[in-house]
């Protein structure tokens, strides 16, 4: 968890900590310092976006680009679309406001481990609102209907709208859950995306499914 206010880091530590499946691997208060301890072992990093010094956002890309394999949750106060939209372009994989309940927030990191795209209900209002209103974001890709997804892959990005984790998508589709990894990655490579939020976006915005 990245975090600089202190009482804040150390309540969400403390729930993480006493909650059952989770593990504190360290708490930073500001991003230089966590970037020097960032272990390819991190599953999953909280990450306030407004931090002294480097910004949460640079951060989230630079951490992205060491381990790539770590899901990064963006957690603020913040809701504008601007700053949503600059969090999923620099990889972050989820994007919570610090109102969110604890048990909500509990549920919402489960859901991302799990392989799927948590976002806190005004965050989720938000987003829907830029889709509809198709506001142009400059990293986000102009492609074709398919953009040269097989079926399948369209099959999976479908269900990834649908905003089902791995687990279900392999379920609906009657595929293993290591063929659903397979064919996401694939879609992230034809999209030119790096999360499953950035990809339902594109998605959404673009008719890619």
């Amino acid at each position: 968890m990245i975090e600089d206010d202190p009482r804040f880091r150390e309540s969400l530590a403390a729930l993480i900590e006493l909650s059952p499946g989770f593990e504190m691997a360290g708490a930073f208060p500001d991003a230089e310092t966590a970037l020097e301890a960032a272990d390819s072992r991190w599953d999953l990093v909280l990450m306030d976006i407004d931090l002294p010094g480097m910004s949460g956002i640079e951060a989230t890309r630079k951490l992205k680009q060491r381990v790539p394999s770590t899901r990064v949750v963006a957690i603020t106060v913040f809701e504008d679309p601007a700053t949503i939209l600059h969090a999923i372009c620099a990889g972050a994989d989820g994007y919570l406001t610090k109102g969110t309940p604890p048990e909500e927030l509990l549920h919402q990191l489960r859901t991302i481990m799990a392989g799927g795209a948590p976002l806190s209900a005004g965050v989720a209002r938000t987003l829907l609102g830029i889709v509809r209103r198709g506001e142009k974001h400059s990293s986000f890709h102009e492609h074709g209907v398919d953009a040269g997804l097989t079926g399948r892959e369209r099959q999976v990005l479908d269900c990834l709208v649908d905003g089902l984790p791995y687990k279900q998508v392999a379920t609906r589709l009657g595929i293993s859950i290591d063929t659903v990894r397979t064919h996401v990655r694939s879609i992230y490579t034809k999209l030119q995306v790096h999360s499953v939020v950035e990809a339902v976006t594109l998605a959404l915005r673009h008719g890619v499914r």
